[in-house]
């Protein structure tokens, strides 16, 4: 299950610690993958591959945050064997969240840090029916947040290709409730692009009510996907914050 789940690029068996990465609605661990060069040999870069893009494209998104957590949880318990830590962008923060609280109830290892991307805090987060628009606004949505170029979504073949796993994506975390109110026992740092046009900093900063450890509010030039357009700033403040700089 875990070769499905999870890809490790450029493996590292000396590596001190492995950083977990977690895509976006709709997205895909390629997001991650120029990581691979930044990252130093004491970090091994693990991508979460989830159903319904990339080599899983003929896969169903699980039908409840409940169940994909369920099957993510078993697929990583076995490379807990060292500390990790975990960056989720936009969805990805929220899965992230959701799968160390699994976790941590099943008494497994909690990670050295949790990286929470362009989201707001769960107690922010409401139900929403973006996932019901018809495919123009659905469209215009993802347009409004940047990441994806407006002339490739004008194709149908591609709107045919991408549009079931956003539309499915979106599905899931709209209809999902944060399954605990328990405090992480690890740092927090909440990065967020100045211009999101989705996410304000309040919202973002929310995220301080979760851990019982350190919090950071890390502001970045861009927007909603500000981290395609600095990826080295991003990195090094990864680094920074998992001590090994």
């Amino acid at each position: 299950m875990s070769e499905a789940w999870l890809q490790i690029p450029n493996p590292k068996p000396n590596a001190v610690i492995r950083l977990m990465c977690l895509p976006h609605a709709g997205g895909s661990a390629a997001l991650y993958r120029p990581w691979a060069k930044l990252l130093p040999d004491s970090v091994e870069l693990v991508l979460v591959c989830l159903p319904g893009r990339g080599h899983r494209y003929n896969e169903t998104m699980p039908a409840d945050m409940q169940t994909l957590i369920s099957l993510l949880s078993r697929a990583v318990t076995p490379i807990l064997d060292r500390p990790w830590a975990v960056f989720g962008h936009s969805m990805g923060a929220t899965v992230a969240h959701e799968l160390i609280l699994s976790l941590h109830r099943e008494s497994l290892r909690d990670p050295e840090h949790l990286f929470v991307s362009a989201r707001k805090a769960p107690q922010f987060q409401k139900s929403g029916n973006i996932h019901k628009l018809d495919d123009e606004s659905l469209c215009q949505r993802i347009t409004q947040l940047g990441g994806t170029a407006p002339e490739l979504l004008e194709m149908p073949e591609l709107r045919a290709l991408f549009l079931p796993a956003i539309r499915e994506d979106y599905r899931l975390i709209e209809t999902s409730k944060v399954s605990s109110d328990q405090l992480l026992n690890c740092p927090i740092t909440a990065m967020v692009g100045r211009d999101d046009p989705v996410l304000s900093i309040n919202d973002a900063r929310g995220w301080q009510q979760w851990t019982n450890c350190q919090f950071q509010l890390k502001e970045y030039a861009g927007n909603h996907f500000y981290l395609s357009d600095c990826p080295d700033s991003v990195v090094r403040h990864i680094i920074h914050k998992l001590n090994l700089s």
